[in-house]
């Protein structure tokens, strides 16, 4: 079954999308004019029946974005490293003595020097996507990571002891 979404127009509110889930459930969005939306879950037995409404400021929608577009990047890459013989995707616990600790995910060099890349950090139980030479690496977090074995052993080390 294809994913299905619906738009209604609400005059003079603005505009609803609903997802009706594989089991038959609905969630929908609604995005008012004002810049406001709500999260509403609609009662299972009744379709037309909104079971709850949740408003979300924009911090946490983006929030909420984040953590479901980050949940299926990983569900993605898993199942292609399934798919890919000699693709692997790995959760790399940063040492706490890690030279990198506190520094910037530039500075590792970890594409070039081990081909394997780092795709997400997850952080406090939050996932932080695509991360970018930027970002800091922090004590507690977790490097998910793409590549060959060789490659993920090699971010492994270099996160443990910094380059050779």
């Amino acid at each position: 079954m294809g994913i299905r979404i619906e738009k209604v127009d609400l005059p003079g509110i603005g505009v609803r999308h609903d997802l009706v889930t594989e089991g038959g459930r609905r969630i929908s969005v609604v995005s008012h004019r004002d810049g406001e939306r709500d999260l509403g879950v609609f009662d299972r037995d009744d379709p037309d029946a909104c079971r709850d409404s949740i408003q979300l400021n924009d911090d946490e929608a983006a929030a909420l974005a984040d953590v479901l577009g980050a949940s299926v990047m990983l569900s993605r890459l898993t199942s292609l490293s399934d798919e890919t013989a000699g693709l692997y995707t790995e959760q790399i616990a940063l040492p706490t003595d890690s030279p990198y600790l506190n520094r910037t995910l530039g500075e590792t060099k970890a594409r070039t020097r081990t081909h394997a890349s780092i795709v997400a950090i997850v952080r406090d139980g939050t996932i932080i996507p695509s991360p970018t030479p930027a970002d800091h690496l922090r004590a507690g977090d977790v490097i998910v990571a793409v590549g060959t074995r060789e490659g993920l052993d090699g971010v492994a080390k270099l996160l443990a002891n910094g380059p050779d």
